[in-house]
């Protein structure tokens, strides 16, 4: 009975210590990396000032338009969709 019982209190233990922990490691040191990665590129990122100095031309009669389709909270949406897929495909343990 004691077998049976330290056999699968082995097994257990080989389970968690094997794939459990060694997953949350691996996770955790891809999380912490994304995370230090993206605090150290954001301030290399240009801002936002070139946009709104474009979009200052716009004459009226397309701001109609273009509050009618709702642009001012489709662009931002867009622009950081975009931001986001291009950090992910260029970072080398992510993507």
């Amino acid at each position: 009975m004691w077998t049976l019982l330290l056999a699968a209190a082995n097994t257990i233990l080989g389970f968690v210590f094997r794939s459990v922990i060694v997953k949350f490691v691996v996770f955790f040191a891809l999380f912490f990396v994304t995370t230090e990665f993206i605090s150290l590129l954001t301030p290399l990122l240009p801002d936002a000032s070139g946009i709104s100095g474009a979009l200052g031309g716009i004459p009226a009669s397309v701001w109609y338009f273009m509050d009618l389709f709702n642009v001012s909270a489709g662009l931002p949406i867009l622009l950081s969709a975009w931001v986001t897929r291009f950090i992910i495909r260029r970072i080398p343990v992510i993507g």
